[in-house]
């Protein structure tokens, strides 16, 4: 059974993220996702030495709110003219930095284990069960990542013309009356949940990686974004279920097979992909001179 829920947490991991990544690489915001995760070091700092407790929801709720900080301080910085990289670089760094200095500065006080709270374990998830009226109804990383998903999924299909637009043309979609900063900041913000929603249980390598790989393959194999986004998630989708089977056989960490087998959908995407694989290119220009040899 714990090997179903392992699956079934990576799998809406990959939801959310194949979603929502398929966006940020149309909007070369691919790192956004990496920034966050970082970002939120303080967050969960702060919120422990305000709470005195280690509870989830006290962690997530610092961690979310220093994760909207980071978006508004990313965009504010492109908006003055810094590169797009080097605002996510300066941003996520210097966070980070100050969540390191605020557990060295408070060591004595402070019981925290980064490698759980920041970085997560996704084969622990059955042993953090709901609990409602003495019945137990699951991983509770399983309710929170599909409360998250159902979020996405209302604002995505409730404005996905919006979006779209927005991530292919920003300037005619302020042009025809779309408040280009409004759906930058309700993007941004899915993506701070999700990521938030996620790294405790699963780990910041399995969100980042499933926020940028799959979708990147998707890109890779098709000029549409509905059908970019289908095959993102299931390429997620995939890349959970056959990674946890690699890693029971290998006996090596879920998540970093995960984004391994994620990582080798890309590659054979990108060598064989009808229209932009590198192998078939290679075939095509041989064909045309051959074409024109006779």
């Amino acid at each position: 059974m714990s090997g179903f829920w392992i699956m079934l947490t990576g799998a809406l991991v990959a939801t959310c993220c194949g979603i929502l990544g398929c966006f940020l690489i149309l909007r070369r915001m691919a790192l956004i996702g990496d920034a966050i995760s970082h970002s939120v070091l303080p967050g969960i700092v702060i919120a422990f030495l305000v709470s005195g407790s280690r509870d989830s929801f006290f962690m997530l709720f610092g961690a979310a709110l220093i994760g909207f900080v980071t978006v508004f301080l990313i965009q504010m910085f492109q908006q003055s003219g810094v590169q797009n990289d080097a605002s996510i670089g300066v941003v996520f760094t210097s966070m980070f930095a100050a969540g390191v200095l605020l557990v060295s500065l408070n060591a004595q006080q402070v019981d925290l284990d980064l490698d759980c709270v920041l970085y997560g374990e996704i084969a622990y998830v059955q042993w953090n069960p709901l609990i409602l009226g003495g019945v137990e109804l699951g991983p509770k990383a399983v309710w929170l990542l599909g409360i998250t998903l159902f979020i996405i999924v209302a604002l995505i299909g409730l404005f996905y013309k919006q979006f779209k637009i927005c991530a292919f043309d920003p300037a005619l979609a302020a042009a025809i009356g779309i408040p280009v900063a409004l759906f930058h900041y309700v993007l941004m913000g899915l993506v701070s949940m999700a990521t938030v929603s996620s790294f405790e249980s699963v780990g910041a390598i399995l969100v980042v990686g499933l926020l940028i790989v799959p979708p990147s393959a998707a890109y890779l194999l098709t000029d549409r974004l509905g059908t970019m986004i289908g095959l993102s998630v299931v390429i997620g989708v995939i890349s959970s279920v056959a990674g946890y089977y690699v890693a029971a056989m290998l006996d090596a960490s879920i998540a970093g097979c995960m984004v391994c087998v994620a990582g080798l959908i890309f590659l054979l995407a990108f060598l064989f992909s009808p229209s932009h694989g590198f192998v078939t290119r290679k075939l095509r220009q041989r064909a045309s001179v051959a074409g024109e040899a006779y």
